[in-house]
């Protein structure tokens, strides 16, 4: 049975802490600040990743009483496999800079972490006041690890909504936040990810924020700024790649084997947020 989130007020959306202690604290500090209570606060998986502090991170995401979804990392992890499970080809750049934070995540995690991912649902809808209904996805409908950007075609994400069964999509994985609507009328969400900048050149990070309106649904991707110097310093004294520790200083990505045309393109160029009313049928 698939679980549903009842949206009775804003609700704070985001993706990928990777493992980046100072951004989730961030983030949780931010739904606070903005008076949203936990049950209207969601992740959308890969909790543990990149960054030096997966335990800690664990813990916090396990105490803040926010719904978590499964992300790769967390189904992997869960099985004690061998690979991160992210959907990187063999020997890329990418791939091989992801054996190194999965064998740390994979050693600093506990049985009680493993045990939490293993019950983590790998899909659940956002019922929304007007009738419509929101899937709430890692990555694609059937293959949790499939990338999908915002340069997507819209067949592609419009098959997508289309498995769900629902009016629209709030997606992770990808790790760069956009908001589309299709031809059809659908909502495709990508909320971004908080532990890892967005290959656009900053240090911010970025999460989705959800609020009932007048006529629909307010739909925004907002920047979040943290301490990334003291995240960067933690990965480093862990002993982690360098170049996702650049890469959390710099806002760029130390592969971008990932990316279509477009969105390597656009590396290195500031992303601003998104504000837009989805309006109801």
């Amino acid at each position: 049975m698939t679980l549903v989130l009842r949206l009775a007020g804003p609700m704070l959306i985001f993706g990928g802490p990777y493992s980046n202690l100072q951004a989730t604290r961030a983030v949780l500090a931010e739904a606070a600040a903005r008076g949203i209570a936990s049950d209207h606060i969601l992740c959308t998986g890969d909790v543990v990743a990149y960054a030096a502090d997966a335990s800690a991170c664990c813990d916090l995401m396990m105490a803040s009483g926010a719904t978590v979804l499964m992300g790769n990392c967390e189904e992997n992890l869960a099985a004690d496999s061998e690979d991160c499970g992210c959907g990187f080809a063999e020997d890329t750049a990418c791939d091989l800079l992801s054996r190194a934070w999965y064998a740390h995540a994979r050693a600093e995690i506990t049985p009680a972490h493993r045990a939490w991912m293993a019950g983590l649902p790998r899909r659940l809808d956002i019922a929304l006041p007007d009738g419509r209904r929101l899937a709430v996805l890692h990555g694609g409908a059937a293959e949790i690890s499939r990338f999908l950007f915002a340069s997507a075609p819209d067949a592609v994400l419009a098959a997508e909504l289309a498995a769900t069964g629902c009016d629209g999509v709030v997606a992770g994985h990808c790790g760069i936040p956009f908001a589309r609507v299709l031809p059809g009328g659908g909502l495709w969400l990508n909320a971004g990810a908080v532990g890892m900048p967005a290959n656009d050149g900053t240090p911010r990070v970025w999460f989705s924020l959800l609020t009932p309106a007048e006529g629909g649904l307010r739909v925004e991707t907002r920047p979040l700024t943290y301490e990334h110097a003291a995240a960067a310093a933690a990965m480093r004294a862990a002993g982690l790649p360098e170049g996702y520790a650049a890469g959390i200083e710099t806002g760029l990505w130390p592969s971008c084997d990932v990316l279509p045309p477009a969105e390597l393109a656009a590396r290195g160029k500031a992303l601003h947020g998104d504000d837009r009313l989805w309006r109801a049928r």
